[in-house]
């Protein structure tokens, strides 16, 4: 039985959404699939408000994460993990062979724009890697702010982590002056996963063409000759980009300043709840939009309390990594609406005892 997914991703997928991802294939190189490419780059870009390339990745957005590494830097790269997932970027850029120097966070706890002009001010780093909401944590880290400082210092670039935010909450990609913006389709965007997307600034593509073991599949140069022919520069998912084409229109209809309304009251309402039966995880003022995560104050026995969800066809989410246990987390990200979560609330007090 499907249950209705209530988890940081994959996220619930309209049914139409997963049958157009049926439709037949066509040559990865025909009119069809550029007309398609184009269609979905056009969107993409209407979404973030920007004409910057977008590039489509047949890949997870740690994928592209590695691309960021790979593509960003000359000099020294600046990392602030404040969870699980800043924390697997540094070790992508470790793994490359990058300088990269981390000034972490508490977990729980939001990266501070003072921090960053700190570490700025020394002028050792040229680029920057921030996640924007912390699926790990609950936590949303203050993405403005962050963006103003870094603006600060011309010769440095910003790339964010919005794999759990994009779609979920309004990102102006020109207006904060990203350079790298990337996300997987599974969360807020709410397609089946398996595919990738990253708005890239011009001097970012410039940056990549003066560095050299850029790799193959995640090089900048080689997306960007992609994104000019509206293609991949691969063998693409067609199967996405049909998926895409048509969930991208349910979300510029809905408009952004609507959906990021829609999930603000459900972020409410799981607050509420979670801080009148347990505590929150994330620190006050820098709590994630599209999830909760929860600590389990109550010793309750996550596995068994899904069992117990399953009756009901929904199911929610552990803690990730070493917060398996001592949190859990609850998704308010996509086509979720707020009468759902209510109603998943409402049952987990029924099994819990707590209404």
């Amino acid at each position: 039985m499907h249950k209705r997914l209530f988890i940081p991703g994959p996220t619930e997928v309209h049914p139409d959404v997963r049958e157009r991802m049926s439709m037949p294939p066509v040559g990865h190189r025909s009119a069809e699939a550029t007309e398609l490419g184009e269609a979905v780059i056009s969107k993409f870009q209407r979404l973030l408000h920007t004409q910057a390339p977008i590039f489509l990745s047949t890949s997870s957005s740690t994928g592209l994460m590695e691309a960021c590494v790979r593509n960003g830097s000359r000099k020294k790269i600046l990392s602030l993990p404040c969870g699980a997932f800043g924390e697997r970027w540094l070790s992508i850029a470790k793994e490359n062979g990058k300088a990269v120097h981390a000034v972490p966070v508490e977990w729980g706890r939001a990266v501070r724009p003072e921090v960053v002009h700190d570490a700025l001010a020394t002028g050792q780093y040229d680029a920057v890697l921030v996640t924007h909401n912390e699926t790990s944590t609950g936590v949303m880290n203050p993405l403005a702010e962050i963006a103003d400082v870094v603006r600060e210092f011309p010769d440095v670039y910003l790339f964010v982590d919005a794999v759990s935010s994009m779609a979920g909450v309004d990102l102006d990609f020109d207006g904060l002056g990203i350079d790298g913006l990337l996300a997987g389709v599974q969360k807020a965007i709410a397609v089946s996963p398996g595919f990738a997307m990253m708005a890239v600034s011009e001097r970012a593509v410039a940056r990549a063409r003066e560095i050299e073991n850029r790799g193959f599949y995640f090089d900048f140069v080689r997306h960007s000759d992609a994104y000019q022919k509206r293609q991949g520069i691969t063998t693409p998912s067609t199967s996405h980009l049909y998926a895409l084409d048509l969930q991208l229109d349910r979300i510029l209809e809905e408009t952004m300043p609507v959906r990021e309304a829609r999930h603000r009251r459900m972020a409410d309402t799981a607050r509420v709840w979670a801080g009148d039966r347990f505590e929150l995880y994330a620190e006050e003022g820098f709590r994630s939009v599209t999830l909760t995560t929860v600590r389990n104050t109550r010793g309750v026995d996550v596995p068994e309390l899904n069992r117990e969800l399953a009756k009901h066809g929904v199911v929610i989410a552990n803690g990730y990594g070493k917060l398996k246990n001592e949190t859990f987390r609850i998704a308010h990200m996509g086509e979720i609406q707020p009468a759902e979560l209510e109603e998943l609330l409402g049952w987990i007090d029924e099994i819990l005892g707590l209404s």
